[in-house]
């Protein structure tokens, strides 16, 4: 898609962000908690890139519609965090590519197991993890979420 471009996060994208997650969840009946579920989008250097991470957004005309990140857990595990893509961009095959994105990112940092957390009313973004190979764990989750997904990537 022409005027669409993927790339790192940098400082001064994390209001935006913020914003493309709060417009994604609203469309499910959902809420933006930037104090607790959504702090590491408050500052993504901290959370993400000085942290074994990485995060990035797809920018359209100039605004981010699309982000994902990965998060380090421990040494050889990490979460796929805020995979969002605006309801608009959704079905032009942008979420296979964030997820082989993510993938090698993932890889390139040393990780071999990739987890995430999300709810089942997401179902379109359940799909695609289960597509990918992403299977149901039992592991605690957060308050907005009710399934959590694990992968080898080893």
């Amino acid at each position: 898609m022409k005027d669409l471009t993927i790339r790192k996060a940098k400082r001064g994208d994390e209001g935006k962000v913020l914003d493309l997650v709060e417009e994604v969840l609203s469309d499910y009946g959902l809420e933006v908690n930037p104090e607790i579920e959504d702090l590491d989008i408050t500052d993504i250097p901290r959370y993400y890139t000085k942290n074994n991470g990485d995060f990035e957004v797809i920018v359209f005309k100039g605004k981010i519609v699309g982000s994902y990140g990965i998060y380090k857990i421990d040494k050889d595990t990490c979460e796929l965090r805020k995979m969002y893509l605006k309801q608009s961009f959704q079905g032009l095959g942008l979420g296979n590519i964030m997820i082989e994105n993510s993938f090698k990112i993932a890889k390139s940092l040393n990780y071999k197991k990739i987890t995430l957390q999300t709810n089942s009313v997401l179902y379109k973004a359940v799909k695609l993890y289960r597509k990918y190979g992403f299977e149901e764990f039992d592991d605690d989750v957060c308050e907005r979420c009710d399934i959590a997904m694990i992968k080898d990537i080893a």
